[in-house]
């Protein structure tokens, strides 16, 4: 159970962060030498990532409780 906790944090936090990483990208200036390209990719990744963990998260706790 405390690996599913884990898990879940894990994809809450991927989720918020690939948001944020997405939103910024578009919003701010290029102020140095990291190309607003780069944050949108990676924010895209976190998202994709989260949303992994939170399926599997979903399926697992389904199935423990149909046991």
């Amino acid at each position: 159970m405390k690996t599913i906790n884990l898990q879940l944090k894990m994809a809450t936090l991927l989720c918020i962060a690939g948001v944020i990483l997405l939103f910024s990208g578009m919003i701010l200036p290029p102020t140095g030498e990291l190309h607003p390209s780069v944050l949108i990719a990676f924010g895209e990744i976190c998202t994709f990532a989260g949303g992994l963990f939170g399926v599997d998260y979903c399926y697992k706790f389904r199935i423990k409780n149909e046991r």
